[in-house]
């Protein structure tokens, strides 16, 4: 059998011969049903034409009908069970794929299907961190047509497949160091970018007091990671920052978390993968802005020294906070890291991402005695499960930019309330702040504990606000528990794309 496939999404309604294959004639020889085959339906020929597999997906019925950011969904979908079913066929290799309807979205579907991660050893996997060489991916993927958009949208799937991995390597894998290295290694050769990996010390000389409570209780050492990509036309341009909460373990410190489940954790550090992945296919694309991000990393551990529930601690801005509960250490970390992004570097727009409140797993969740063991960390989940990524922000314009963003690229957003309602519940301590408060409106708690340190949100002397600020808490969706046609069980990197379309936005 030969090594070459094609894919062909197909529009019931239309008839058309793509690279020498009349899909609809072939979809006519299978077995009908009453109605139009559901999206993602695929039909395989072999030796059609000569020595080559066709797949055929549908797009289910009345494509043409639908509203722009569906169509591109469909497609995915279609082009996403496509290649799911070829890369089950030994010895395809080649895979050339008819993307007229919209080449970046069959770009994006076709590698994201591709990747699933495991370090099994037979066969060999890609993702074994000591390859001394590169195992190539099982499919090459190319268009039948050319285009930008299609190479763009390969830039904006394999970024997140890279927030994937990040997310995905155990913590032995990648602890603090390991993911500063592996980052500069990604990074190496790209035009624009500066990385720079500050240590404790440093944070110690700028009183990120909040940030290195967390520290205390690990032997690995912390960094804060930066990344400084200067694609405006001005370098001296005003930036764009992100903010990732990079905690490469979390075991919730001495406020420890049940052990099912636990390995989980090793994703904690999702906020900070998928700045870092959306930060990659920005510079790849050398979108024409300036942009800092910046990423504090450690793991929280139950060391001898680690931090103890009633600790308090003084913050980069002056604040006092009590840590009530150490598993709540996503909001010290960024606290910190968000105070000295924007006071340092002065952005018009950041915005921060973390798994900050609802990564207790499944099994965890079923036990309400765990459950309210643990009353902060199921927010999020239970809010918005894995299907949106909720947003916090003080802007209606930056809230609409995202939201225009995530439906073009289906990893969509949900805005969530931000209100100095539920202030007394993390007021009402020993100390300016509180790092939790309680079990009602654990996420709505935790976005506003984060405000205070967002410098320039709110007008002063009568002047608008210098800064616009969104949290992106990541807590649900970062992990797909159920594949998709396009995205396998396991660490989504979610919302890398969402994240590289809102900047390619508003840099147009």
């Amino acid at each position: 059998m030969s090594s070459s496939a094609i894919i062909v999404p197909l529009d019931h309604q239309v008839t058309s011969s793509v690279a020498d294959v009349n899909p609809t004639e072939l979809w006519a020889q299978t077995p009908q049903g009453g109605k139009t085959p559901s999206v993602g339906t695929v039909r395989t020929f072999y030796n059609t034409p000569p020595n080559k597999v066709t797949a055929i997906s549908s797009l289910g019925d009345k494509f043409a009908s639908k509203a722009p950011d569906a169509k591109k969904e469909l497609l995915r979908k279609s082009v996403g069970s496509a290649v799911k079913q070829l890369k089950a066929i030994d010895g395809v290799k080649d895979v050339a794929i008819d993307a007229s309807v919209d080449p970046q979205a069959a770009a994006v579907a076709a590698h994201l299907a591709l990747y699933k991660f495991s370090l099994k050893t037979a066969p060999p996997s890609r993702f074994n961190p000591n390859l001394k060489e590169p195992i190539p991916e099982k499919l090459n993927f190319s268009p039948i047509q050319a285009s930008k958009e299609w190479d763009r949208g390969v830039i904006y799937a394999n970024s997140q497949n890279f927030a994937r991995t990040l997310m995905e390597l155990p913590a032995n894998m990648m602890t603090p160091t390991k993911f500063t290295e592996r980052v500069k290694a990604e990074f190496a050769g790209l035009k624009n970018v500066e990385i720079i990996v500050r240590d404790e010390a440093w944070a110690a000389e700028k009183n990120m007091n909040v940030f290195l409570s967390v520290t205390q209780g690990t032997s690995e050492p912390a960094k804060i990671m930066e990344i400084h990509y200067k694609g405006a036309p001005s370098k001296d341009a005003q930036p764009l920052a992100f903010v990732g909460k990079g905690i490469t373990f979390d075991s919730g410190g001495i406020s420890l978390k049940p052990g099912a489940g636990m390995k989980l954790m090793r994703g904690d550090m999702g906020g900070a993968a998928t700045v870092v992945g959306a930060a990659l296919a920005i510079a790849k694309l050398q979108l024409p802005v300036n942009l800092v991000v910046v990423t504090p990393l450690t793991e929280n551990m139950p060391g001898p020294s680690a931090t103890k529930p009633g600790d308090i601690f003084y913050a980069m801005n002056g604040k006092s906070v009590e840590v009530d509960n150490t598993d709540a250490e996503g909001r010290l970390v960024l606290s910190d890291a968000i105070y000295y992004t924007s006071t340092e570097y002065k952005p018009h727009t950041l915005i921060d991402v973390a798994t900050l409140t609802g990564q207790v797993p499944a099994s965890v969740l079923s036990d309400m005695s765990c459950l309210n063991s643990f009353p902060f960390r199921s927010a999020m989940c239970v809010a918005l499960g894995e299907v949106f990524s909720g947003v916090f922000s003080t802007s209606d314009t930056l809230w609409e930019q995202l939201r225009v963003a995530g439906e073009t690229e289906y990893d969509r957003f949900w805005r969530m309330p931000l209100e100095e309602d539920f202030g007394p519940q993390i007021h009402s301590s020993n100390a300016d702040l509180q790092n939790t408060g309680g079990k009602d409106a654990g996420a709505c708690t935790a976005a506003l504990f984060l405000k205070p340190f967002a410098h320039g949100i709110e007008a002063e002397d009568g002047q608008e606000p210098t800064l616009k600020w969104a949290h992106i808490d990541i807590a649900g969706s970062m992990e797909a528990t159920r594949a998709t046609p396009y995205l396998e069980t396991g660490m989504t990197g979610r919302p890398v794309r969402a994240l590289v379309e809102f900047v390619r936005n508003i840099s147009k």
